[in-house]
């Protein structure tokens, strides 16, 4: 009996901890299609400031056409949106638009500019603009330098960080083989004048990448990774980083799966949640994805309706439940959605 009870409680236990390890999946509450202006609208960001919600994202004929433009839609309670702005910049293409909010309770967004000949890449840059509230905008202005992409900066005891991808264009002089894509942390301030903190080394291909802060100060980051050509699906897959203060040395790890447009915020209770593209062979193919996180690995646990050309969502925990902005062309055209998801 006393072995039998030994074991019960061994049971038990590992139950227990395999809960712990395996939450259930998030429940979808609701979703809409909340903006299909454009014929293209793609990579959308989510903030809720001042009582209000912004929903930013791009506006062009097509995903890599070079005439996009960023649009700014609020809302009160998240149901009603209205076009607050649209940021234009002649002879560039605008993208990837993200959110944060500075020190001084400004609107701060952060986006590429990008210029194209014939169809291909011959230019890019960051640029960065302000509003106090969503609808008056500054010009954007460029920071950083020519070949630099800044994907999201988050902000931590009034400094903002971001990672940094730049592709060079040529293989430096007697180099063989496949080129790699630079990748650095860097940090601002004001918002304009950033600075570089530490090079990062991370292998194939490494671009798009979001950084959040643990409670104690520990810097988390989630690494998209193309690889070389030629490589397997392990070769694609991103990577998770952490680094304690001042973020120089980092360790890295695989997340187990590739994905595209990665996000992930920091929950009250301190796990994560990460969403992003996940990527499935044909017919299939890519979809929105939302599921646990830790330092060790991304689990999906919920599709969201999606398809094609999708995903990049924005982020924002609000009044204990998970709200998500992403674009999805599975009805047929690229559109933008807003999801409600409840943690269990």
């Amino acid at each position: 009996m006393r072995h039998l009870f030994q074991w019960l409680c061994l049971g038990l236990l590992s139950a227990g901890v395999a809960g712990a390890q395996n939450p259930a999946p998030p429940e979808l509450v609701s979703v809409k299609k909340i903006w299909s202006e454009a014929g293209h609208n793609a990579f959308t960001d989510l903030l809720r400031h001042k009582g209000e919600w912004f929903c930013v994202f791009r506006e062009a004929d097509g995903h890599v056409n070079g005439n996009g433009r960023i649009r700014v839609l609020v809302s009160p309670e998240g149901e009603q949106w209205q076009s607050a702005a649209l940021l234009g910049e002649e002879g560039i293409d605008l993208r990837d638009p993200k959110l944060s909010v500075t020190p001084d309770n400004r609107l701060l967004l952060t986006l590429g500019g990008s210029v194209y000949r014939d169809r291909k890449l011959v230019e890019r840059q960051p640029r960065s603009a302000f509003s106090p509230d969503g609808r008056q905008w500054t010009t954007p202005q460029r920071v950083g330098e020519k070949g630099d992409w800044l994907w999201r900066v988050t902000w931590h005891q009034g400094r903002a960080y971001g990672i940094v991808y730049t592709s060079p264009t040529l293989p430096p002089p007697g180099q063989k083989g496949p080129v790699d894509w630079g990748l650095r942390l860097v940090a601002v301030e004001d918002g304009l004048n950033f600075r570089t903190v530490t090079s990062l080394a991370v292998p194939a291909h490494p671009n798009e990448a979001t950084l959040r802060f643990l409670p104690n100060g520990e810097a988390v980051a989630l690494v998209r990774r193309e690889g070389f050509s030629g490589t397997n699906a392990a070769g694609r897959e991103a990577w998770i980083g952490r680094s304690s203060a001042p973020y120089r040395d980092w360790q890295w790890q695989s997340a187990g799966m590739q994905i595209g447009g990665p996000n992930f915020l920091i929950l009250p209770e301190g796990g994560m949640i990460a969403s992003g593209r996940e990527y499935h062979p044909a017919p299939t193919g890519a979809k929105t994805f939302v599921g646990r996180m830790d330092r060790q690995s991304v689990t999906p646990q919920l599709t969201l309706p999606s398809g094609g050309d999708c995903s990049y969502p924005g982020l924002v925990w609000q009044d204990g439940l998970l709200w998500v902005s992403y674009y999805s062309s599975h009805e047929g055209k690229s559109s933008i959605y807003l999801a409600k998801l409840k943690l269990r």
